[in-house]
């Protein structure tokens, strides 16, 4: 008679943690993209690196890595997308001029916003 009643008590207090679990993943997931736009970089790509990234069991980040040369040294820059249903991949193209909008996150500057500028000729 206690274990009728004791196991599904035991039952779905492990499914309430989980589902709690699940939803404080979820907005950390959705969170991922977001970046204070504090600081703004300008240069040329020098190389384009894109990785899909497990964040949480069935949810996915896309991770750019990108390495623009400024005019004064080469600074490693980051973009994570959270993956969803219908989104489209951001595209790259070495030799492209762009002016990312972000903040600095220890050696790697993290930005959300970017435009694509015209290269100079000179």
């Amino acid at each position: 008679m206690v274990t009728a009643v004791v196991i599904p008590i035991i039952c779905l207090y492990f499914f309430w943690i989980t589902r709690k679990e699940m939803k404080l993943n979820d907005s950390k997931w959705l969170a991922s993209a977001d970046v204070i736009k504090e600081a703004v970089l300008s240069g040329e790509i020098k190389s384009v690196n894109m990785e899909k990234q497990r964040f949480y069991y069935h949810r996915y980040i896309l991770v750019y890595e990108l390495t623009l040369q400024t005019e004064t040294k080469l600074i490693k820059a980051k973009k994570i997308i959270p993956i969803k249903n219908h989104f489209e991949a951001d595209t790259f193209t070495i030799g492209e001029v762009v002016r990312i909008y972000g903040s600095w996150q220890g050696n790697h500057f993290h930005f959300n916003e970017y435009h694509k500028m015209k290269a100079d000729k000179k």
